[in-house]
């Protein structure tokens, strides 16, 4: 009834592989850049849920040792915080403590009432809106990429 008629060639030609391999090549790399940006933007928003719990297990010690801050988080731990959380890349956060709130504290001697809490940003954030910025302590807060290409997001009490 049908007649089919073979032929010898079957599969796909050299210029349909690459087409389709170049298709894949550009949408791969579409994927991976904003999954890039995703990265980013998750570890900045650990780093502020992270300054946030050190803020609150700082506040903890301060009413519990007579309005004093600690000389360094390593203190919190484990009476004030479990463990003091780290910023995501590794490292510590920056923490300075001060007897007011711009003047460095001198541990052995001075009472340190205030402090600067601090982490870098990897990119542009709403949350350095309302932190804040200028010199504080030993700290350089807040985005100016004409003097450092860092975000710093730095609270105080």
């Amino acid at each position: 009834m049908f007649n089919y008629k073979k032929s010898g060639k079957f599969g796909f030609t050299l210029i349909e592989l690459l087409v389709v391999i170049a298709i894949i090549g550009i949408l791969a790399s579409v994927v991976l850049a904003s999954l890039n940006s995703a990265r980013k933007k998750s570890r900045d928003a650990r780093r502020l849920a992270d300054i946030k719990q050190i803020q609150v297990a700082l506040e903890l010690y301060f009413d519990a040792n007579a309005n004093e801050y600690p000389d360094a988080t390593s203190d919190l731990d484990p009476t004030y915080i479990a463990v003091v959380p780290t910023d995501p890349n590794g490292g510590a956060y920056g923490y300075d403590n001060l007897t007011n709130a711009s003047a460095a504290c001198a541990v052995a001697t001075g009472v340190c009432t205030s402090y600067v809490l601090k982490a870098v940003l990897e990119d542009d954030n709403p949350a350095l809106d309302n932190d804040i910025d200028g010199t504080v302590g030993s700290a350089s807060c807040g985005a100016n990429p004409e003097v450092t290409p860092d975000w710093w997001y730095c609270v105080q009490p």
